[in-house]
């Protein structure tokens, strides 16, 4: 989860400080043409963002979690300080591609080493507490960064934020030393906790004390199961509407209600919120329904499903929010909705493959 923070941390850098960095870099240019000059940015790193989850998710599954969050927070991390000598439109978009594409690890690398470290009955949890760190990240981020403006120019809160990530890689090179089969750290008892809650379990919800049989087919056989192209087509489905609030929300406020930075800082973390407590409750209702007998399938239908039904009503609103403090409050239930159905999304993978499968479905 706190990968997850600094992760969001640096993403949101730009859209926050956006108002400064105009003024700096494209003073000439009309705010329609400032507009879609962020617009550029902003498709670069989706695409770039696209093509990294592709290939961290196999490189997870090749190099392991220890060594792929060190290639992944490394890279995005030396990206972000970068973004600091950026001189215009093509520097600014290729510090954001690879930016897009190390980041793009964080998720594949979640969903893995939440396989390798829960049993099956509280990967949901975990997923949901480690996606609330998107949203803790955007809590933090907006009013950080704003408080750090007054201060500082922006180039050089770009090089602050960066630093964050090579920070947390010194505790997780100490921490995660090997899986929980081999971890010096872990009792017997922990160990076996680990490993017995994903081993086979029979029609009666009693564990056999076999291994649990993985599957883990060539990127091709996966391809080619349905239920796999159910994962992408449900990701693909509710992912933009992510994308759309974390890229948007920043100039959004500033373009309807004429807000600066400071005044964005004031309010574009609320949304946050709602998202921060969507995560949470997708995990616990998925875990209380798996306790009291549901299987798998029945549980990832239901809290997907929800979280739908509750974005669904509150986008329809978006289109005539009022005010600012209503509008903030508005996509706080849309992120609420969003992060109780992805949760459960993203753990589907490690439902139906293997752990070494796992990164590249999840990519």
């Amino acid at each position: 989860a706190l990968a997850t923070i600094i992760n969001y941390i640096d993403r949101q850098a730009l859209s926050v400080l956006w108002p400064d960095i105009v003024e700096d870099l494209f003073p000439d240019e009309s705010a329609l043409e400032r507009k879609q000059i962020y617009a550029n940015i902003s498709i670069v790193f989706v695409f770039a963002y696209a093509f990294g989850q592709a290939i961290f998710g196999k490189i997870f599954d090749w190099v392991g979690t220890r060594f792929g969050f060190v290639l992944s927070i490394g890279v995005w991390s030396i990206a972000t300080v970068a973004h600091a000598f950026a001189q215009g439109v093509l520097s600014l978009s290729i510090f954001r591609a690879i930016l897009g594409v190390a980041e793009a690890g964080n998720w594949p690398g979640a969903a893995k080493g939440n396989a390798e470290w829960f049993p099956t009955k509280e990967r949901a949890l975990a997923q949901g507490i480690f996606n609330s760190g998107a949203a803790i990240g955007g809590i933090i981020a907006i009013p950080l960064i704003a408080y750090l403006t007054i201060y500082f120019s922006w180039q050089m809160v770009f090089v602050f934020v960066g630093v964050l990530g090579f920070l947390w890689l010194v505790p997780w090179l100490i921490l995660v030393k090997a899986p929980p089969s081999s971890h010096p750290w872990l009792t017997a008892e922990e160990r076996e906790y680990i490993l017995t809650g994903q081993r086979r379990v029979d029609d009666n919800g009693d564990v056999t004390g076999e291994d649990e049989e993985e599957y883990n087919p060539s990127t091709a056989e996966l391809l080619s199961r349905k239920q796999s192209w159910g994962v992408i087509i449900a990701s693909a489905a509710i992912d933009p509407i992510w994308w759309l609030f974390v890229f948007w929300i920043p100039i959004y406020l500033n373009e309807v209600y004429g807000m600066d930075v400071k005044s964005i800082g004031i309010y574009g973390w609320v949304p946050y919120v709602g998202a921060m407590f969507g995560a949470w409750f997708g995990g616990l209702l998925a875990q209380n329904r798996l306790k009291a007998g549901w299987n798998t399938d029945k549980t990832r239908k239901l809290t997907i499903t929800l979280g739908c039904l509750i974005m669904l009503p509150a986008l329809l609103a978006m289109a005539n929010p009022g005010g600012p403090t209503t509008a903030v409050l508005i996509m706080a239930v849309i992120l609420f909705g969003f992060q109780t159905a992805i949760g459960n999304v993203q753990t589907l993978p490690s439902d139906l493959l293997g752990k070494k499968a796992v990164g590249t479905l999840s990519g």
